[in-house]
């Protein structure tokens, strides 16, 4: 399968003339959406239709970041007044009914998703609450306990896989031990591997998803100079080894601040460490052009993961 390294993304409700050009004779191996990018109910439908039609791929991957209240794109289009957090301090009260509802919410979220033409929604969120979690993930986790938070990623996963619907688990190896949100700044966590693997790693080991996205975060006690999307040792050791994840590696935003270097570098690095896609989500058309031009083609795992992913979109 011929597609390069890379997500990219668009900047506005409509293709410009240079984003058609990109998608037609381009080949990213997927695209992001973001608030930006929707108006309406008819005007996103026929985006994803345009974009489907350029890139000659009933099933090219168009993903969305759908997780409820506190991270909704499409809240112009669906209501979903609810988030992962209240699912899980259900569960700790009655987990029948939580379990119950929660997969009535996702039957829901995924056939909204499948009515628009999205087929990879980047949830579900598996990062444990702790005391000095950062808000940014906040009521996006389940819970502070990670036998919950781990019940429901299986459940997510399952669910969305069973309406055609493929996920990405996030934010490997952990991100609810940072006290600081990467959009803004580095976080470094100082606990130690043997801590963070009794919580922070159990949600995401012997996963089902297809698809995971890093953390972009320095675990200084692992690999003191890298953040985990740029630390061939964490993805290695860690991500690969004691979690297993068996699927496709995606960093998170190259653009977002925790990472220190321009989009090209950061774009390099993910590669080389062991990202097998980078994520771009800014939408700026020379920098997705610049981007395209630098990441290499998909390599053979990623080629055959990525025929997995295809069997089950629709």
């Amino acid at each position: 399968m011929k597609k390069k390294a890379i997500i990219i993304s668009i900047k506005s409700y409509r293709l410009s003339s240079k984003e058609k050009f990109l998608l037609s004779r381009e080949k990213p191996w997927g695209l992001i959406l973001f608030k930006r990018n929707i108006k309406s109910f008819y005007q996103v439908k026929k985006l994803i239709s345009n974009i489907k039609k350029l890139t000659k791929d009933k099933k090219f991957p168009v993903m969305i970041d759908e997780e409820g209240i506190c991270v909704t794109r499409l809240g112009k289009i669906f209501n979903h007044n609810i988030n992962a957090n209240y699912f899980g301090s259900l569960y700790k009260i009655n987990p029948k009914i939580a379990q119950k509802l929660y997969e009535i919410y996702l039957e829901s979220l995924c056939k909204n998703l499948k009515k628009i033409g999205v087929n990879i929604n980047t949830i579900p969120v598996l990062d444990v609450l702790r005391k000095n979690t950062n808000k940014i993930i906040g009521r996006r986790s389940f819970s502070d306990n990670e036998k919950i938070v781990k019940k429901f990623g299986e459940t997510t996963i399952k669910k969305c896989h069973s309406y055609n619907i493929a996920t990405v688990i996030k934010h490997i190896p952990g991100h609810g031990c940072s006290s600081t949100d990467s959009h803004l700044s580095m976080p470094k966590v100082n606990l130690s591997e043997k801590e963070l693997n009794k919580k922070d790693f159990y949600p995401f080991k012997s996963s089902t998803a297809k698809l995971a996205m890093t953390a972009h975060i320095l675990y200084s006690k692992i690999d003191p100079k890298n953040v985990s999307t740029f630390s061939n040792k964490i993805i290695k050791k860690i991500i690969r080894e004691k979690i297993g994840f068996k699927g496709i590696l995606m960093s998170d935003d190259i653009s977002m601040k925790a990472l220190n270097y321009d989009l090209i570098t950061n774009a390099k690095k993910s590669i080389a460490s062991g990202c097998n896609l980078v994520l771009y989500c800014a939408g700026n058309i020379r920098d997705n052009f610049k981007l395209i031009k630098t990441v290499p083609y998909i390599d053979k795992f990623t080629s055959k993961k990525t025929s997995e992913i295809y069997k089950i979109l629709r």
